[in-house]
């Protein structure tokens, strides 16, 4: 399960990962699988939503972020910093003071990632016009794979407009040119709260090529800050701040500080579980009469972003307290419809390839016919003794060759009361699914 044509952006660690199933639960897409007492991810239908890093126990996934050493390959160093990264500090202290840190660390310059917002809604509203609707945000790349994965038939309904993040980049990578500055000489990078942008960035939907060079992870970066702020280390490099934003950026990241500009009738829903329940809606046409929607992975959107430090209510509320002390717009609009309006749209996103059963459409409707017979004789309570995290999940790898029907545990004691398994077999399954040291405890 390891081979995939996608960034990922999450990885298990075999040494450290005990098989205790818990991500396997909470996977939207049904990606994780227990075998050999490890936790494996099918990475082709893996979204990068970190639901599974948030809840591991053991600390057995790891984030793939860039190394933060590479930033010191160029001489221009510009770190793209979100809203939501200042208010993981306490508002006692000074923006002003964690940019000096950012570049004590070894920035040159540093950039609100939200400048391009201002232009990004003009841009939205325009697209709304011409689009079929309703119109889903993308600006959440784990609702992209989600759609992409889950509800291929709603993909058409993705708005491909960039994100703020890569309309940033595009502004910086088009600025250093005009200063004439060549490439090789500038890095771009960006200070991620989420897991989903590192794989976005790397791997770009809509046949787009980011401009940014490394993807940094904030939980990691935000300690760094936090340290070198009560170590009081000495300031000795200068950085320059382009901090031009405006209250709508601010709030952008925020549940509804997206949907709130854009016109017609719009809705704003956060949490996976809350997307996954209205895209299911949305998809069997239960719903209509919505012009916009903006869907978040997570709850308070990026205030509660997975490698965001603070409380999500307390990030999200001290957002809400910058952006009434600053003005409705900054003064780089009319620079950002000039070098990145024409950059901004994308090409049209396209479903993710997840073979199911199989890719001859004959034996895929014989598979599937055979994964309804299945799902008919197993007990349909999803308790993952089988390693699989459903029923449903169990008999769809049972047909493609990957389990076999004794994993379910309540068949399997069915063959042994038949005596058609001895239960040295039986104990023989259950250790290749959860491992043989499982078995050997003296109790």
């Amino acid at each position: 399960m390891s081979q995939t044509t996608y960034n990922r952006a999450l990885e298990i660690m075999g040494d450290v990962c005990i098989g205790c199933s818990h991500c396997m639960k909470v996977c939207p897409t049904e990606a994780l699988r227990v075998s050999q007492g490890k936790a494996k991810i099918h990475v082709d239908w893996c979204i990068d939503c970190g639901e599974c890093y948030r809840i591991c126990p053991n600390r057995a996934i790891r984030v793939m972020d860039d190394d933060f050493k590479q930033i010191f390959n160029y001489k221009h160093r510009v770190l793209l910093v979100p809203s939501v990264f200042f208010a993981q500090f306490d508002d006692s202290i000074p923006r002003e003071k964690i940019y000096n840190i950012i570049g004590e660390l070894g920035f040159t310059e540093v950039c609100a990632v939200e400048q391009s917002v201002d232009t990004l809604i003009d841009e939205v509203n325009e697209y709304i016009k011409r689009a079929p609707l309703p119109v889903i945000s993308s600006f959440c790349p784990a609702v992209i794979r989600l759609i992409q994965v889950r509800f291929p038939s709603l993909v058409d309904h993705i708005m491909s407009l960039l994100p703020p993040i890569e309309i940033t980049a595009q502004y910086y990578k088009r600025k250093f040119a005009k200063e004439g500055i060549k490439e090789g000489e500038f890095g771009i990078f960006y200070l991620t709260p989420c897991i989903a942008k590192i794989a976005s960035v790397k791997s770009p939907v809509g046949g787009y090529t980011s401009p940014i060079h490394g993807v940094i992870n904030m939980d990691f970066f935000y300690n760094k800050v936090y340290l070198a702020h009560k170590q009081k280390i000495p300031i000795t490099r200068q950085i320059k701040i382009n901090g031009e934003l405006s209250s709508k950026g601010v709030l952008y990241p925020t549940t509804g500080g997206e949907s709130m500009h854009i016109k017609g009738k719009t809705l704003a829903i956060d949490g996976m579980d809350n997307v996954i329940d209205f895209l299911e809606i949305l998809e069997n046409e239960e719903i209509e009469g919505f012009d916009f929607l903006e869907l978040r992975a997570c709850d308070e959107s990026c205030a509660g972003g997975i490698l965001s430090h603070r409380n999500r209510f307390l990030t999200a509320e001290s957002m809400k307290k910058y952006a009434s002390t600053i003005p409705d717009t900054h003064n780089l609009i009319s620079d950002y419809k000039k070098y990145c309006s024409a950059v901004v749209h994308m090409d049209k996103i396209e479903p993710r390839s997840m073979v199911k059963y199989d890719r001859d459409i004959d034996a895929a409707i014989k598979k599937m016919e055979g994964a309804r017979e299945l799902r008919m004789l197993f007990p349909g309570i999803d308790c993952g003794a089988c390693g699989a995290p459903s029923c449903e999940a169990l008999a769809e790898d049972i047909v493609k060759g990957q389990a076999e029907i004794s994993s379910c545990i309540f068949l399997r004691t069915l063959y042994e009361k038949r005596g058609e398994i001895s239960l040295e077999e039986a104990v023989k399954i259950m250790e290749n699914i959860w491992g043989k040291s499982r078995f050997d405890k003296k109790i």
